[in-house]
């Protein structure tokens, strides 16, 4: 029996009040509605463990929880205890709260391989934070991201090299430069053309496929021998990859990396880390000219740091990166036992490792397609399954993966009538969903 469409009259009219108030109906790009097939763009009125609850009532399992961020499950007890005990002593103070120094003794025991660490909210302050320090400490102008990850940062040295450029002086968007992930000949091409003038290598370590062999290890020899500092935005491989982030699972040292996103579960806190000779730059304990590094009123709030100490102790106890792998597993095994029953293995592709898994949607020319992404988000709302990846929590159960899967193949099974019919529009039920980075709305 095939699933209905959810009726979302309330979140409907919670969009169109959203549009009116928030620029793009949302607080982040990727969450708003044009992600969403037309008029199926839930809004959540409260979610508990892998499931979530929209304001029309309806109950979905939840994948890629707050960006990647709730990799635990929403309202995770061990996490929301230990917030509880911080927010009946006070949040904020005019100096130091002794929580900052649990906090950062408790994160660099979690990820040895820094030496100081300072938090903050978000990803972009503190991505953009290890910029100026290589800046400042190299004294050179540029920087080098990787090209085939989509980002790093609101700030203007990233967000000018994309097509969302409006805004940002082309002066600073030419300080920026790219390299293509996986080649140590084009990065030291880079590296050549602009020699001296290169202050940092940024990139994700690993993303949707493994890093080649010995390649992140030719990275930290370029930057040695260019003179440059390395930057690991772990943002997303930190706690998924290992405990450590994919620094330790691999065995190669940044000078500097990011946190964020799971170290939270979803409360505000991200953290920049890395050697102590670099990050004393933005402290008082040196003889060099002061960098203004990171200085947030919000960045030492007591919750979100006792938030981040309860995530760090949940993982080591209970094995949760294990158990996202297995989940992980469980569920790619099945989603491509289902396409390729259904006939569809070549077009709905299964991708990353089994902790952050994506899937691609492609045409009957094997080429990706927002059209057939469309329809594919369409069925899986329609059976009760959120998902604009296949990314997990460990608050997920078997029973959860294995309805999963059977939504996917009626997803899959509509899909092959698209494709046979080389025309996915009938089944879209209205415009196609977009990409974030476009430089119309």
């Amino acid at each position: 029996m095939n699933a209905q469409e959810p009726g979302l009259p309330r979140s409907r009219q919670a969009n169109e009040r959203l549009h009116a108030l928030v620029p793009g109906g949302a607080h982040t790009y990727a969450k708003g509605d044009d992600q969403y097939p037309q008029d199926l763009a839930p809004v959540i009125s409260h979610g508990s463990g892998a499931h979530v609850w929209d304001v029309d009532g309806n109950r979905y399992i939840e994948y890629g929880s707050g960006l990647r961020s709730v990799s635990l499950g929403h309202a995770h007890p061990r996490v929301t205890e230990a917030v509880r005990r911080q927010l009946d002593r006070g949040s904020n103070f005019v100096r130091p709260s002794v929580v900052e120094v649990e906090a950062a003794e408790r994160f660099l025991a979690t990820v040895p391989t820094a030496e100081m660490v300072k938090f903050a909210k978000n990803g972009s302050d503190a991505t953009t934070a290890a910029v100026r320090l290589a800046r400042a400490a190299t004294g050179r102008p540029r920087v080098a991201v990787c090209a085939d990850h989509p980002f790093f940062s609101v700030d203007d040295w990233f967000i000018g090299t994309t097509p969302m450029s409006a805004g940002v002086p082309a002066e600073t968007d030419r300080l920026t430069v790219a390299f293509p992930y996986g080649d140590l000949a084009a990065t030291e091409e880079v590296l050549t053309r602009y020699r001296d003038e290169v202050a940092c290598l940024v990139l994700e370590p690993a993303t949707h496929t493994e890093p080649p062999p010995g390649y992140l290890a030719g990275l930290r020899a370029l930057a040695d021998r260019y003179g440059c500092v390395l930057v690991f935005d772990e943002m997303i491989t930190g706690f998924r990859w290992s405990e450590a982030g994919a620094q330790s699972l691999y065995g190669v040292v940044p000078d500097l990396s990011t946190f964020g996103k799971a170290l939270g579960n979803g409360f505000a806190v991200s953290a920049l880390a890395g050697r102590r000779e670099l990050m004393e730059r933005g402290g008082l304990r040196h003889s060099d000219e002061r960098v203004f590094l990171l200085s947030t009123t919000h960045g030492a709030e007591t919750h979100a740091l006792a938030a981040a100490m309860a995530v760090q102790a949940t993982y080591a106890e209970e094995g949760v990166t294990a158990r996202l792998h297995a989940l992980g597993e469980r569920l790619a095994a099945g989603v491509r036992e289902a396409a390729a029953g259904m006939g569809v293995g070549d077009h709905v592709v299964i991708r990353g490792r089994a902790s952050n898994l994506v899937f691609a949607t492609l045409d009957e020319h094997r080429r990706p397609s927002q059209e057939y992404r469309t329809l594919f988000l369409r069925r899986l709302l329609a059976g009760g399954v959120l998902a604009p990846s296949f990314v997990v929590s460990s608050a997920l159960t078997e029973a959860d993966i294995d309805r999963t899967v059977d939504v996917v193949a009626q997803a899959c099974a509509v899909y092959r009538k698209a494709l046979d019919a080389a025309d996915p529009a009938p089944w879209m039920g209205g415009r196609a969903v977009k990409p974030v980075f476009r430089r119309l709305a």
